[in-house]
């Protein structure tokens, strides 16, 4: 058996006995019994996986992108490649969000339920929201202009160093574009560090593919954490019709929009590369996490799924910090939900609000574990304010979902992922590696 498929199964037999293991030995009926963030299940998964994966992340996205810019050499192919990239992530998370605003807006997973259940609803998201400061320090400062210029800041950073030690890839990943166009623009003089990078690139991978054989019995953890925290049985729940509703839209994005732009843009068999991308794909599921996920992706991404180093290098560093399709559909889901929820009807010109917003939130939104229901806090604002003071949701209805998030989270990082792993397939096309030509058939 290849080692490649032998990961695969051992990462499987890890997801499966993860979710049996976390149901029927982990949970508890009694919510008062429910295991809880100090539990050995995730503090044993967060040592031996994600803290591993997560120290390779910004020394890969600093060498990574330096690599992809220094191979690309013109700078017009670079602008070319950089234009296409944001121009797809863009245009998928727009779709992304648009398939869940009219999913919402059809099902109604929020109107329907008896009021003992709704009551219910709303005091435990309340008790939730509470005992959540991220959030509380979120809605102190939850207009949309706020959450850009934080943005534009991490992009303009003083201390890159800083930056690094705080794991923010966005400024990690402008220094490393201005230093691999200063390395192509030297030519010569400046070609001894390209190849030192390239030397660091290749040293970091090996790194990478040690790491990666930890997933199995990481993902087991964690995924048992997750389920016996939460239980199966929230699936039919009074919540369980919204987050039914939201993996349908997911579903939707996954397995029909997302390979439907692949095969026009790219004419490859997408669920071939899907399968190719399936490590990428069950680590991102696992680890509930795009930025941590991130060096499987490029692994696989280059090894199994025959993109060219130069797309893979450049594309995939950044799908994981601005590229957040499922985050994005999600959101949507989520905020029309809890407006129903709370009796408040939206027009049609709210809904464009919640579409709009929800996109640009997605694109701040962190590559971490429930990075989603922080920038919703920028959704629901926008939209109270159209309405005008008539009807307002209460922030405290973000502790409405809270419970039931991170299953739904590992979902959408899922998709996330796939997304990110489809752009890097388009753009092999425009920047495929001299050796790797890209009319060669995969």
């Amino acid at each position: 058996m290849k080692k490649t498929n032998l990961l695969t199964l051992l990462i499987v037999i890890g997801l499966i006995g993860g979710v049996l293991f976390g149901q029927f030995v982990l949970f508890k009926t009694d919510p008062a019994l429910r295991i809880g963030d100090e539990h050995w299940t995730k503090m044993t998964g967060d040592l031996i996986l994600i803290r591993p994966l997560t120290l390779m992340v910004i020394p890969l996205v600093l060498v990574s992108v330096v690599v992809g810019v220094t191979r690309i050499g013109d700078p017009s192919k670079l602008g070319l490649l950089g234009g296409s990239t944001v121009l797809y992530y863009l245009v998928t998370m727009l779709i992304a969000v648009t398939i869940g605003a009219i999913l919402v807006t059809n099902v109604e997973p929020g109107k329907g339920l008896g009021p003992d259940a709704a009551h219910q609803l709303k005091a435990t998201g309340e008790a939730q929201y509470a005992a959540n400061e991220q959030l509380q320090q979120a809605a102190e400062r939850d207009s949309l202009g706020a959450a850009w210029m934080n943005i534009l800041y991490q992009m303009v950073p003083q201390n890159i160093v800083s930056e690094a030690s705080e794991t923010r890839p966005l400024g990690v990943i402008v220094f490393a574009l201005l230093l691999g166009l200063a390395i192509a623009a030297g030519g010569e003089s400046t070609a001894a560090a390209a190849r030192i990078f390239d030397a660091l690139f290749e040293a970091i991978m090996r790194l990478v593919h040690w790491v990666i054989w930890l997933t199995p019995p990481g993902v087991f953890l964690l995924a048992a954490w997750t389920v016996g925290k939460i239980g199966l049985a929230e699936l039919v729940s009074p919540l369980g019709k919204y987050m039914v509703t939201v993996l349908v839209g997911l579903a939707i994005h996954a397995f029909v929009v997302l390979p439907v732009v692949m095969t026009i843009f790219a004419r490859r068999n997408p669920f071939k590369f899907m399968w190719q991308m399936r490590r990428a794909l069950m680590t991102a599921f696992g680890t509930d996490s795009s930025s941590a996920t991130l060096p499987v992706t490029i692994d696989a991404a280059e090894n199994e799924g025959q993109c060219s180093k130069r797309a893979s290098n450049f594309v995939l560093p950044l799908g994981a910090t601005v590229n957040m399709d499922g985050t994005a559909l999600y959101e949507a889901v989520a905020v029309v939900f809890l407006f129903q929820l709370y009796g408040i009807d939206l027009s049609f010109t709210e809904l464009l609000i919640v579409i709009i917003t929800a996109t640009l939130a997605a694109v701040g939104a962190a590559g971490i574990p429930s990075a989603g229901l922080v920038t919703m806090v920028i959704v629901i604002s926008a939209v109270n304010k159209s309405l005008g003071g008539t009807a307002e949701l209460p922030m405290a209805a973000i502790g409405v979902i809270i419970g039931v998030d991170r299953i739904l989270d590992m979902c959408r990082t899922t998709v996330n992922v796939w997304g990110d792993s489809v752009g890097a397939k388009i753009m092999t096309g425009l920047a495929p590696d001299e050796e790797t030509p890209a009319a060669v058939p995969t």
